[in-house]
């Protein structure tokens, strides 16, 4: 039985910073290419970053030097830091994972979700 089990994220104030953490179980996890999505109300799901199996790592233009993707093989953990948060971050984030090679910041390549949790930045 695969799981995606998130935590962190919560309230900020702009300007501060979160960890969200996604424990993988149930996977091949030397071969799980990760990311990290958001979607806003009203707005299209947005890939934020992603790191493939090698910890090649991809990020959106809007948090690139912002957020930091990486993953930690022993603990069968992947991280997103996301230090500046902006109040146009607030969103509901998910991991999700896939095997698919190509799968980068496209949601609609990943077969596996997360619960998903609300991040609120206040200005």
């Amino acid at each position: 039985q695969w799981q995606l089990e998130e935590s962190g994220g919560g309230s900020v104030q702009s300007g501060g910073a979160l960890r969200r953490t996604c424990a993988v179980s149930g996977f091949t996890f030397e071969y799980l290419h990760i990311g990290w999505f958001r979607q806003a109300p009203g707005k299209e799901r947005e890939g934020v970053s992603f790191v493939d199996s090698g910890r090649n790592v991809r990020y959106a233009e809007s948090v690139n030097g912002r957020f930091t993707i990486f993953r930690d093989n022993a603990k069968i953990t992947v991280h997103l830091q996301m230090d500046s948060l902006r109040p146009e971050d607030a969103a509901v984030y998910h991991c999700a994972a896939s095997y698919d090679d190509t799968a980068y910041l496209n949601p609609k390549k990943f077969a596996f979700w997360g619960q998903g949790t609300q991040v609120t930045v206040s200005a």
